[in-house]
C-alpha cells in the first residue's frame, strides 16, 4: 500500500484516543479527514495542515457517513458518548460506521477496552467474554457487530484492546484533575484504590500502535490486539512522579466506593461510575505478546518523558483553557 493510497476518514478526532492519532496520521503527512462537530474546536487543536480536511457532521448521519466513506480506505472509531448515553448510541453509530466502511471494503480501525472481561485478572485475545456491566455487555454487542461485518467481507477491522490511558487531551474526570492538580498544587484524586498496581496506556503509544498495525497489514479480516502499555506500582507513584515533574508537592485525594453510591442518587454520570469500581478495586491486565511479535521493534516512550508532555499539553490548555477545546 502506498502512501497516496491511504485515506483516512477519523471519527471522535478531538477527543483523547482520537486526538493522537490524528496526530500520528498527520505527523506521517497522511491524508486525513476528521468529522467534527465543531470546527473551530478542531483547529485550536490541530492547527493547519497540508493533508487534513475538517468536515463538520455527526457521525450520526448515516448519508454523510457513507458519503465521507467512500474516498477513505481506513475508517478510525473512535466515537465515544458519556456512559449514560451508550446504550442505543453506540450501537446505532457502529452500524453507521459499518455502513460507511461497506462502501469502499474500508478497513476499521476500532481502540477498545476491557469491559467486555468482567472481573479478570489476565486478559488475552484469547480470553473468554464475561462481562459484569451493562457498559461490558454494549462493548461485547458492538465487537459482535464488528467481526460480523469483517467475516461477511464488508470491511476489515484492527480492534487495538487498551487498558485506562492518559496523555495530551485526555480531559475525562479520571485523568484531567489528576495534571491539574499537580500544576496548581491542589489535590490529584483517584477512585477507591491508588495503592495497587495499575495499568495504563500513554495515548500517543496507542496511536503510534495502532498506525503500526495500520502499515503492516493484518492477513486477518478480523484483527484483534492487546497493548498493555505499562503497569505501574501504584497510581500513588504515577501520582508522585507527576507531580514531581511539575515541581509541586504531591497531595492525594481519594473517593470510595460508598461516597460514588452515594452520587449515584444525585448524578446519573456518577452511577454509572459506581457499576464499574472492579477495575479501580483490583489490578486487571492486558497481555500484549501478540503486539509485540507482530511489531517487535515498537517500544513505550519513557515514563518521564511522557510525564512531561503531557504536562505541557496541560499547561497549553490549562483548566480554564481546557474547558474550550
Amino acid at each position: 500500500m502506498t502512501q497516496s493510497e491511504v485515506n483516512f476518514l477519523i471519527l471522535g478526532g478531538t477527543g483523547s484516543i482520537g486526538y493522537t492519532f490524528a496526530q500520528e496520521v498527520l505527523r506521517h503527512n497522511e491524508q486525513a479527514t476528521l468529522l467534527v462537530r465543531n470546527i473551530p474546536k478542531a483547529e485550536k487543536l490541530f492547527g493547519r495542515h497540508a493533508t487534513l480536511k475538517l468536515v463538520e457532521g455527526d457521525a450520526q448521519d448515516l448519508s454523510l457517513l457513507r458519503q465521507l466513506g467512500a474516498a477513505a480506505t481506513h475508517i478510525f472509531h473512535g466515537i465515544n458518548y458519556p456512559y449514560q448515553q451508550w446504550a442505543g448510541n453506540m450501537e446505532r453509530v457502529t452500524q453507521n460506521v459499518l455502513e460507511a466502511a461497506a462502501v469502499n471494503k474500508a478497513t476499521v480501525l476500532f481502540p477498545s477496552n476491557i469491559y467486555n472481561y468482567g472481573l479478570r485478572s489476565l486478559i488475552k485475545e484469547t480470553s473468554s467474554e464475561q462481562p459484569n456491566t451493562r457498559k461490558g455487555a454494549i462493548r461485547v454487542k458492538l465487537e459482535q457487530l464488528l467481526r460480523e461485518a469483517a467475516s461477511q467481507g464488508k470491511c476489515r477491522v484492527i480492534n487495538l484492546r487498551l487498558p485506562d490511558f492518559w496523555g495530551p487531551n485526555v480531559l475525562n474526570e479520571g485523568i484531567a484533575p489528576v495534571f491539574r492538580g499537580a500544576l496548581h498544587g491542589k489535590a490529584m484524586p483517584w477512585l477507591i484504590r491508588n495503592n495497587i498496581p495499575h495499568q495504563l496506556v500513554y495515548t500517543p503509544d496507542a496511536a503510534r500502535a495502532l498506525y503500526e498495525l495500520v502499515k503492516l497489514q493484518p492477513q486477518e479480516p478480523y484483527a484483534l490486539y492487546n497493548y498493555a502499555g505499562e503497569v505501574v506500582p501504584s497510581i500513588k507513584q504515577w501520582q508522585a512522579a507527576i507531580a514531581a515533574a511539575a515541581g509541586a508537592t504531591p497531595k492525594y485525594k481519594l473517593y470510595s466506593k460508598g461516597f460514588l453510591k452515594m452520587m449515584g442518587w444525585l448524578m446519573p454520570s456518577m452511577k454509572e461510575i459506581h457499576e464499574m469500581a472492579y477495575l479501580w478495586e483490583n489490578t486487571l491486565l492486558l497481555d500484549d505478546e501478540k503486539l509485540r511479535q507482530a511489531l517487535p521493534n515498537f517500544r513505550n516512550t519513557p515514563l518521564q518523558q511522557a510525564i512531561a508532555d503531557t504536562l505541557n499539553w496541560f499547561r497549553k490548555y490549562d483548566k480554564k483553557d481546557a474547558a474550550k477545546v
